[in-house]
């Protein structure tokens, strides 16, 4: 592969994964299914593509940015390219106010409707498989036992929480402990929702794993049969 066609190629991918980085950061849990659903793919290219015609527009202008070296000034293009097209597709021509609301009126705006297409997608996919995990994982946890040490124990597995995320989890458990109209079956499963939102599944089924006994129901007692 030539020099040429690689700068070509390193502009697209760029473009490619700053856009996944975006949807990566909306969905921590589980990233990878919501790379893979088809707006996420149709994302990443929108993003690519315009890298591409950027890095077009910065050859046909030929611009160098002050660099003499071919082979130097033709990567600084790359990232200017990938990175300005980023830029340019999230600025806002201007803003037309519809009641008390100012909308963007540009690309960012198409792009909003697109993250907001992905939300659906990924939230459509991953809605069966999300409820089936959370009832597995939390078929034998009490809430009264675990909404204190499961949220505590889960929050310690990780490092890199806000303390804003910390306090959200916080007022939905105390919302959940003080509804007293909530089965508790149910405050288990929502209880188990929220962790597996904030820290995914697998570090859910591992804290409850772990904590074991100490969350769940207590064992009915053995009954001898009579002599």
């Amino acid at each position: 592969m030539s020099d040429h066609a690689l700068e070509w190629l390193m502009a697209a991918l760029l473009g490619a994964v700053i856009s996944s980085a975006e949807i990566i950061s909306r969905y921590r849990d589980e990233p990878e299914h919501a790379l893979r659903t088809w707006p996420s793919l149709f994302y990443m290219l929108i993003n690519a593509s315009a890298s591409l015609a950027t890095l077009a527009l910065i050859h046909t202008l030929n611009w160098n940015f002050g660099i003499n070296d071919p082979e130097a000034s033709g990567w600084a293009q790359v990232f200017v390219a990938g990175f300005g097209a980023m830029a340019i597709l999230r600025a806002s021509l201007f803003s037309v106010q519809i009641g008390n609301e100012a909308v963007p009126i540009g690309l960012k705006r198409f792009l909003d409707v697109m993250l907001a297409s992905i939300d659906r997608a990924v939230d459509r996919n991953r809605a069966e498989e999300r409820g089936k995990a959370v009832g597995e994982i939390m078929q034998k946890v009490v809430f009264e036992k675990a909404y204190q040490s499961l949220p505590a124990y889960c929050l310690a597995l990780l490092q890199n929480l806000s303390q804003e995320e910390q306090d959200q989890l916080g007022k939905k458990i105390g919302l959940l402990y003080n509804s007293t109209g909530i089965n508790p079956r149910i405050k288990s499963l929502l209880l188990g929702i929220a962790l597996l939102n904030l820290v995914g599944e697998h570090v859910l089924r591992a804290a409850v794993n772990n904590l074991g006994a100490d969350i769940e129901a207590d064992p009915l007692p053995s009954t001898s049969p009579e002599i």
